[in-house]
């Protein structure tokens, strides 16, 4: 589970083409359409934080569903981010900049870990990151599907564990995304009541393990 998580979730944008253009008035769009990774980055421009609430299915890779969970996310960039998961149990995943707290209540049990190279081609890159994401991501338009419109992220980096994510988008808002594991899982998060550059409080993204928590790892004072 703790794996997982940190794989989840990223913002793009979508952009939707008309399949009913002439030949000639096509070729003349594309020469001054942006391309795919200028709309991610165009959508990412002057974003400094996200939160929504979200829905999560873990399944085999053919429906059959292993997990599910619900919660609420935050994030404020660069290089933080926070996962409240309410349902089935009460866990966390935060990133603070430096280093990443998972938090499990029933275990009582506290894993932490700096942030590094590792996390660099996975789609909380995207989430907290800064540049382009064409320097991480070969990024594509898909076609509408489901009344979205969706986008594709192939990682370049050989050492992710994922084969893929696509985004779903709703009137431009973040509303869905597909992630494709290298073992055959598929990871499917839906998001309600996003905001955009809301205030957060000053300690969102800071993590004390209450006593009596059990500590794995080092942590960066």
């Amino acid at each position: 589970m703790l794996n997982r998580i940190l794989r989840l979730s990223c913002l793009a944008l979508v952009v939707g083409f008309a399949n009913a253009e002439p030949i000639h008035a096509a070729a003349t769009a594309a020469a001054t359409r942006p391309t795919a990774t200028q709309e991610v980055d165009k959508y990412l421009e002057g974003l400094s934080t996200w939160s929504a609430d979200f829905t999560q299915t873990i399944d085999d890779g053919h429906g059959k569903v292993l997990r599910s969970a619900a919660g609420k996310l935050y994030l404020q960039r660069p290089g933080k981010f926070r996962w409240d998961y309410i349902e089935p149990s009460e866990q966390l995943v935060l990133a603070d900049g430096k280093q990443i707290w998972f938090y499990d209540k029933d275990l009582a049990q506290a894993n932490v870990r700096d942030m590094d190279a590792t996390l660099a081609s996975t789609p909380a890159s995207l989430l907290s990151g800064g540049g382009s994401v064409g320097n991480q991501f070969e990024v594509k338009a898909m076609p509408a599907r489901g009344g979205l419109q969706w986008f594709q992220l192939v990682p370049k980096r050989a050492d992710t564990d994922f084969q893929l994510v696509r985004i779903g988008f709703e009137n431009g808002e973040l509303a869905s995304m597909f992630l494709a594991d290298k073992l055959g899982q598929v990871t499917q998060l839906t998001f309600t009541h996003p905001a955009r550059n809301a205030r957060f409080a000053e300690d969102l993204f800071s993590f004390t393990p209450p006593a009596g928590v059990d500590v794995i790892g080092r942590e960066v004072k």
